[in-house]
């Protein structure tokens, strides 16, 4: 039993060896989770758009069923409304379609799905099935990696269900919007690899924008951030996003901070 405990660390060692700046504070990479893995994660956003301070809690699980496909199921609780309450939940799946590998290099390409709901009222133009609306979402995401440098871009379309019993009047009522990122990530510790006991310290820079084909309205976010990943097991993450250009009104995520821990159990799916 030990010596199995000792290959499946060596494993997943290699792995963020060669993967954890792909490990996207904001954002997912093509790449996916070690095969058979659960990872289990606790997310907390912060938002000072209001007069009032409010936060959100995503508790998370994900799956690594195979080396092409993973899942993640995740609910969103937050005080946004009043009172600190569940706001409702989501799937999201993403598989790899494409892997072209090299010496420190490779090059993913992977589609995602996700279909959400929320039991928030909608005020805002934006569309964020990630607590604020019930909608369904789909896109791609590319991903290059370049010794300790590693970039992805991701195009996505989102679709917000309709609900009247939940629409305020006189509100923003947005039905479509396309998203696309561009992430950076550099793995600045260790410089030289020696086992997996030591922490990976990873920096990132995000650009996060959206586009409402509805009104024209758009925003482009920069979201810089910093990982600590310790015994390749546990992740660290905090970032900061706010707005450097666009004119959609209301947002909730357009200055917002994350906290996130994210603790990764390996070979236990069969």
């Amino acid at each position: 039993m030990k010596r199995i405990i000792v290959l499946v660390l060596i494993s997943f060692s290699t792995f963020t060896k060669g993967f954890a700046q792909e490990l996207y504070v904001f954002t997912e990479p093509a790449s996916n989770m070690p095969t058979k893995s659960i990872g289990v994660r606790i997310t907390n956003e912060g938002m000072f758009n209001n007069p009032d301070f409010v936060s959100r809690t995503i508790p998370e699980v994900m799956f690594g069923f195979n080396k092409n496909l993973m899942m993640h199921a995740q609910a969103f609780l937050s005080d946004m409304d009043g009172k600190y309450r569940l706001e409702g939940g989501s799937l999201y799946a993403k598989y790899r379609f494409l892997s072209l590998d090299e010496a420190q290099s490779h090059f993913r390409a992977a589609a995602f799905g996700r279909v959400s709901t929320s039991k928030r009222p909608t005020y805002t133009h934006d569309i964020n099935l990630e607590g604020d609306n019930s909608g369904i979402q789909g896109g791609l995401i590319f991903t290059q990696l370049l010794h300790k440098l590693a970039l992805s871009s991701t195009l996505g379309y989102a679709h917000a269900f309709e609900n009247l019993d939940r629409q305020q009047a006189g509100m923003p009522q947005p039905r479509n919007m396309f998203s696309y990122s561009l992430s950076s990530g550099y793995l600045v510790l260790p410089v030289v690899y020696k086992d997996y006991k030591q922490p990976n310290f990873n920096v990132y820079l995000e650009l996060l924008g959206k586009t409402d084909p509805g009104s024209g309205q758009s925003y482009l976010d920069i979201a810089p951030a910093l990982q600590m990943i310790i015994n390749s097991t546990t992740r660290i993450d905090l970032g900061y996003r706010f707005q450097a250009a666009g004119n959609m009104e209301g947002r909730y995520t357009k200055n917002m901070y994350l906290l996130r821990a994210e603790f990764n159990f390996f070979n236990v799916l069969k």
